[in-house]
């Protein structure tokens, strides 16, 4: 999954208002409280002159030119109106997934709106590959929920995390190759690649590099890079051998983002959101060139198509205290986990993938797709019992506070 924003500042239960206007039947009611107002904005913005576009970067070896900003999309009652109010906003790359249900709306949308496919790049994801080879079959599956002859972007989903001894070697496997150039020949999708989350990440990036074959990977990335780390010296391979790189999940778990605001007082002198200020610190990094946030509602799609357009790079200093305040305000997530605090903690429990899951729950209120994920963990991988949490929060990158957080895991994903 891609960014999304949520919950209230304590990183409960309760949704605040962008999740509230974004999320299932809160959708409906927001409406109805809201009146007119909110739906009238949305319906304006098709009507009025189209905004410029949101800057573009090339896509690795591909040449292609991609959005900076891209959106992701999950299954909402509002994905309409989303679509039709980002494209609006000159936003001409979207992402979904097989798992994501939001397939047939956007399909829906290609069909009544048939002049915009020409200008969109669309990326979707397969995430039963048992082999390279199934991403095949995959596609086709893919083609007919979308209503289209092709794709932009084929990505094998969330790689490395069913079977990770299998598939690591994947991204340079000759089994791969033929079947991305089998892909690309048949002209269902111009390019293949897949997505990334898995703790050896870095190991799985390098093996892309060395493959060669691989057009584009998305991945999950925070903020601020630490140059020394075998995740940035893949990035830097991968970017080397012309890999087009989209970062993912550098907003996630970021709660208390009024905690955040307080102990970053520039920002709000440039204007800008603790999220624009994320965004603008990933932007930074032209090793990326395009960064998925998923918007759940036209709030934040104006938040962010807005800190695209006024992008400007950040200095070293000011990324530095953005990475203190967001690790001062005691984030959910880590996006730089390599496994590390689960070793530490002398566990086999994947502390980093339990931490995400309780993110996609509290953070993005993907609640049952949480829920169902870490029903599919194996049990080891869920059973913290005799770990040092405190060791495990030592090592962490982002000083997770595994004592609260898992306990919270329990409570809701159990």
């Amino acid at each position: 999954m891609s960014d999304c924003r949520g919950l209230n500042e304590d990183g409960g239960s309760d949704v605040d208002r962008r999740a509230f206007l974004g999320t299932g039947a809160g959708a409906v009611t927001a409406a109805a409280l809201l009146g007119q107002t909110e739906t009238a904005r949305a319906q304006d913005q098709p009507a009025a002159k189209a905004s410029a576009l949101i800057p573009k970067r090339v896509l690795g070896k591909t040449g292609v030119e991609v959005s900076m900003l891209n959106l992701g999309t999950w299954k909402s009652v509002g994905l309409d109106r989303i679509l039709r109010l980002a494209w609006s906003r000159g936003l001409r790359y979207i992402d979904t997934a097989a798992s994501y249900g939001s397939e047939p709306a956007i399909g829906r949308w290609m069909k009544e709106n048939p002049g915009v496919r020409k200008d969109l790049f669309l990326v979707t994801k397969d995430g039963h590959a048992n082999t390279p080879k199934d991403l095949i079959a995959g596609l086709d599956k893919r083609l007919e929920q979308l209503q289209t002859d092709y794709i932009d972007l084929i990505f094998i989903h969330a790689l490395g995390d069913s079977n990770i001894d299998k598939q690591i070697e994947w991204p340079k496997s000759r089994e791969f190759k033929e079947t991305a150039e089998a892909i690309r020949k048949s002209g269902k999708a111009k390019f293949v690649g897949f997505s990334c989350h898995h703790p050896r990440q870095a190991e799985i990036l390098q093996n892309a590099a060395e493959g060669g074959f691989v057009d584009a990977i998305m991945v999950r990335n925070s903020s601020w890079a630490n140059h020394e780390a075998p995740f940035d010296k893949a990035l830097d391979a991968c970017h080397k051998a012309g890999i087009g790189l989209i970062s993912m999940k550098q907003i996630a778990g970021n709660t208390k983002i009024d905690d955040i605001a307080a102990l970053l007082p520039e920002l709000k002198e440039k204007g800008l959101t603790p999220y624009q200020g994320l965004l603008h610190a990933i932007w930074t990094d032209e090793r990326f060139s395009s960064v998925c946030v998923s918007m759940r509602n036209t709030d934040q799609v104006r938040e962010n198509t807005d800190a695209a357009q006024r992008f400007k790079p950040m200095t070293k200093a000011e990324i530095s205290r953005l990475r203190d305040a967001c690790l001062a305000a005691g984030p959910t997530f880590c996006a730089a986990c390599d496994g590390s605090c689960s070793r530490a903690g002398g566990t086999d429990a994947e502390l980093g993938t339990l931490t995400r899951l309780l993110t996609y729950h509290d953070h993005h209120g993907y609640r049952e797709e949480a829920r169902r994920q870490y029903a599919d963990l194996r049990p080891e991988a869920r059973d913290w019992t005799g770990a040092d949490l405190a060791a495990a929060r030592e090592a962490c990158h982002s000083k997770l506070d595994f004592a609260d957080l898992l306990a919270r895991v329990e409570k809701n994903l159990a």
